[in-house]
């Protein structure tokens, strides 16, 4: 839910009172909830995962789970904290966190923002050039795969199937191995 003021700025998204967090987005700030255990579990694993398979192939990625600011379009209008972006391009970080689009974002929905992240933040994320965008949905089991540089597009996976990046080639996951209670 938009936080109440006519339009905000990057000043407001930097000054926000210490513990509140938000995103900027068209000149507006939205609240974001403290996460679950499932959903934390879920960007833990798929982040460890992933930033190991980077490290076992050489990669020079960086793999950064949220709270992690990322100035989407580089230019101050609008910033987004993804629960899992994956950043290439070394000169795009600084200390405040990426500045323009993550190669590869990863958004664990819940039921307060599923919203955000099937409808806004894809836009967002296809606008600003991230080249694959996950959206893992632990509510319907499944995992929504936006390849945006390949046909098709889009893909769907039960959380019981191997979901490959296109992006890290060779590297797939399976959800339903994380969140099964240990």
């Amino acid at each position: 839910m938009p936080l109440l003021k006519p339009s905000y700025t990057a000043d407001d998204y930097w000054n926000l009172p210490d513990g509140v967090r938000a995103e900027l987005i068209n000149g507006e700030l939205w609240d974001l909830a403290s996460p679950s255990r499932s959903h934390q579990r879920i960007v833990y694993e798929l982040g460890r995962r992933l930033g190991d398979f980077i490290d076992e192939h050489g990669g020079s990625c960086e793999v950064y789970p949220g709270p992690f600011a990322v100035n989407l379009f580089a230019d101050e209008t609008t910033f987004v904290e993804p629960d899992l972006s994956v950043v290439c391009d070394p000169s795009k970080l600084s200390e405040r966190g990426c500045e323009g689009a993550p190669d590869f974002v990863a958004e664990v929905t819940s039921p307060s923002n599923s919203g955000m992240d099937y409808i806004s933040k894809l836009q967002l994320y296809r606008d600003a050039g991230v080249r694959e965008y996950w959206i893992c949905d632990p509510q319907k089991k499944q995992v929504i795969a936006y390849y945006f540089e390949e046909e098709p597009v889009a893909t769907v996976y039960k959380f019981d199937d191997r979901v490959p990046s296109a992006l890290f080639v060779g590297f797939s996951i399976c959800f339903a191995n994380i969140v099964r209670p240990r």
